[in-house]
């Protein structure tokens, strides 16, 4: 049974289902993501049923049991999150700088549709940044680079940021700091790191507005952020290509400075003065900035 043929056969199998049968159904249909990552046990937890019980929901649905439920509805998601790259990833091209350059291109273009089906999640991280307090900017490992640019990019911004940096603290402990009011933005791309995990979720638990940049549903983050965005990572070298994310930080805060208007404009202008300081600098004609 496919996604469709499931949606299909709950709703059309409502009214007929005992209340608490019905439920767990109802929250199948509308809770697809955490259905699909997360355990058994935790979804049962929410529901407070039985795993038992879901186990004969998933039955009563068409499927063997409920690892196969989930197994269906996670391919669904990965799916509409990077369809091109992974064809671009299976694709035998003797040419090996040409299946780079087909796939980080994949990458560029899911990204972007993502990007342009996800309007409302950009209008929501814009309107968050501007009212935070303090932005936040996390990332470990190769995601720690479009974090960095993105702690740039708000600094030419002018606003108030923070790169979180592993040094004398854990990213746990430097989480602690963060406070209700300010916005944390984690950049999370495989593998998965621990760390950045529980220091997401303590800041979560303080009330602080959470965005991630990641490559998946199933980036345990997303369990604790409020605004996700999803960009493809498929490369067959160095693990994750940053091409999607490095993309999706130059479009977040291009819309960004948009949405601040003569007070974005103004910021701008006072960083390209600064990049024309010949005391700092050799003279840069038709700078563009």
């Amino acid at each position: 049974m496919d996604v469709q043929q499931l949606e299909e056969t709950i709703r059309g199998r409502l009214n007929n289902f005992p209340a608490k049968t019905r439920r767990v159904a109802e929250y199948i249909l509308g809770n697809s993501p955490e259905v699909a990552f997360h355990s058994i046990s935790e979804t049962a937890e929410r529901l407070s049923v039985s795993r038992a019980q879901l186990v004969r929901v998933a039955r009563m649905l068409g499927f063997s049991g409920y690892a196969d439920l989930k197994n269906t509805l996670k391919k669904k998601l990965l799916n509409q999150v990077i369809p091109s790259a992974m064809d671009q990833r299976d694709h035998d091209e003797s040419d090996v700088l040409m299946k780079l350059c087909r796939l980080e291109q994949a990458n560029i273009d899911e990204t972007c549709k993502n990007f342009t089906l996800n309007r409302e999640a950009i209008d929501d991280f814009c309107g968050a940044v501007l009212e935070s307090d303090a932005i936040y900017c996390m990332g470990w490992g190769i995601s720690s680079m479009p974090a960095e640019w993105l702690y740039t990019r708000f600094s030419e911004l002018g606003l108030k940021s923070v790169l979180m940096r592993r040094g004398s603290l854990s990213m746990t402990e430097q989480a602690r700091g963060i406070s209700e009011g300010d916005m944390l933005i984690v950049c999370e791309l495989p593998s998965y790191v621990i760390e950045v995990a529980e220091s997401v979720k303590v800041a979560a638990k303080r009330g602080v507005c959470v965005a991630a940049i990641t490559d998946s549903p199933a980036a345990p983050v997303c369990e604790n952020s409020r605004i996700n965005f999803y960009v493809s990572d498929q490369s067959p070298l160095f693990g994750s290509s940053l091409i999607g994310s490095m993309f999706a930080v130059h479009v977040l805060t291009s819309m960004l400075a948009q949405n601040m208007g003569s007070e974005g404009r103004e910021a701008l202008q006072t960083q390209k003065e600064s990049l024309n300081d010949e005391r700092i600098y050799y003279p840069s004609y038709g700078l563009r900035y």
